[in-house]
Formats: C-alpha cells, sequence, structure tokens
C-alpha cells in the first residue's frame, strides 16, 4: 500500500524546527509507504487522558492532571475513523494500557504528583474498542516491552503497523521505536496522536519522521487502506 503527499507533513513542525536543522535532515528524505500485512497500534487511549472534557488544558489540569484536554478530543473524530475503515479491511487492531495495579515504580508514565488512580482510569476510552479487538496490558512505556505482542505479530505475518494514540513524546514513541528496532516499517499518523505539550508532540513527529516511521496524516493512511495503488509520495 502507498499513500499520497496530500498535505506536507513538515507544516506539523515548521514552527519549532529551524530552518538549519531542517535543511539538515533533507539527508533523511525518503519514499514513504504505508506497507503490506498492516496491524494497527493504538497507544493508551485510556479514559485517564480525556478526562475533563474537549477543554483547554489550563482548565482541566487542576482537577485532572493527567487530562490531555482538546488534544485528545480533536484526535478522537479521525481515530475513529482510520479504525473503522482498519476493521472493514480486516486489519488487526491492537489497544495499549497500563495496569492499574502496579507499584508506582513500574508505571508506563512518571505520572503528576497528586492524582489518585480511580478504577477505570486506564479502561479505553468509550467507543473505540471492540469485540475482536485485542488488549495489551503493560508495565512501561512501550507496547512492546514485557507484553507478547512482537510474538502475536509475528504469528499473523504482520510486517507494517499503523501508530496512534498518546502521548506522542512518551508511549507512543518509545512504542514506536521499538517496532523499527524489531524490524517493522512504522506510519504514524499525526492526526490521530497526541501530547498534553505541542512542542513535545511536533519535536517528536519530527524525529520519528526522519529516523524511525513514516509520518502521515489520516486522510493519507486511510486512502492508502482503501486504494492500494495510490503513489508513493517521496519526503
Amino acid at each position: 500500500m502507498n499513500a499520497d503527499e496530500g498535505q506536507q507533513v513538515g507544516e506539523i513542525w515548521s514552527s519549532v524546527i529551524d530552518q538549519p536543522t531542517q535543511m539538515l535532515y533533507r539527508a533523511y528524505q525518503r519514499a514513504r509507504y504505508v506497507g503490506e500485512n498492516v496491524a494497527v497500534l493504538a497507544i493508551d487511549l485510556y479514559k485517564r487522558v480525556y478526562r475533563g472534557g474537549n477543554r483547554e488544558l489550563s482548565e482541566v489540569t487542576k482537577e485532572y492532571p493527567s487530562s490531555c484536554g482538546r488534544f485528545a478530543w480533536e484526535c478522537r473524530e479521525p481515530t475513529l475513523r482510520l479504525l473503522s475503515v482498519a476493521r472493514g479491511r480486516q486489519m488487526p487492531i491492537y489497544f495499549s494500557t497500563g495496569r492499574l495495579e502496579q507499584d508506582a515504580a513500574k508505571r508506563p508514565t512518571m505520572r503528576q504528583v497528586g492524582e489518585a488512580d480511580t478504577s477505570d482510569d486506564l479502561e479505553i476510552m468509550d467507543g473505540f474498542f471492540e469485540a475482536g479487538d485485542s488488549l495489551i496490558e503493560k508495565d512501561r512505556a512501550s507496547a512492546f516491552f514485557g507484553t507478547g505482542l512482537h510474538d502475536d505479530l509475528q504469528r499473523k505475518g504482520i510486517e507494517s503497523l499503523i501508530v496512534i494514540g498518546e502521548s506522542t513524546s512518551g508511549c507512543v514513541r518509545a512504542s514506536a521505536i521499538d517496532a523499527y528496532s524489531l524490524g517493522y516499517h512504522v506510519v504514524v499518523v499525526a492526526d490521530c496522536c497526541f501530547d498534553r505539550s505541542q512542542v513535545s508532540h511536533k519535536v517528536s513527529l519530527f524525529d520519528l519522521h526522519h529516523k524511525y516511521a513514516d509520518v502521515f496524516f489520516s486522510s493519507d493512511v486511510l486512502d492508502a487502506i482503501v486504494d492500494p495503488t495510490v503513489a508513493t509520495a517521496a519526503r
């Protein structure tokens, strides 16, 4: 499957990466593609990060320190569209989450001080998970560390992973790098990933795109899923 250029992904990080650095990284330009034998890996789309609703972080974080506010909610619709199309194409879909009962030292992220766990914090947010999807419970940032994900992907003959979720600079990045290190072709969907910090989000996408993954917008990924003959984009 290939994907066309669509909106320029370089627009994502142009406001935080200076021109000399962008020019330096032109050496990493290559043809981008989605790949064959694809699965979707949805990282930590659990209820904790949606607490407080579709509002600015400044309005929600006093009560919900781990919420991603509007950044989480703005990704909801493109994520639902991607999951729907992937299911229609019978792609395996894996969701990751943390373990509520684990010791603080083993939590998947170093969380903010002062926030207590609630019983449904780590449940996948309503509307995402469906029967037939797989759920991975993890102790660390990467969905591959200490889980059976790699073995299951190998059994299914998966070669390429579409990675979505949160946070871009944390568990998404860790999972994408591990996937790359294990030999998968990695696609990170920019408008289906989010972070509490927009600077961290943009810089992480820049790094991932140039070293470990092909970063696309969801519209281009959907085109590639629906029509495998779409021309490959060079970027």
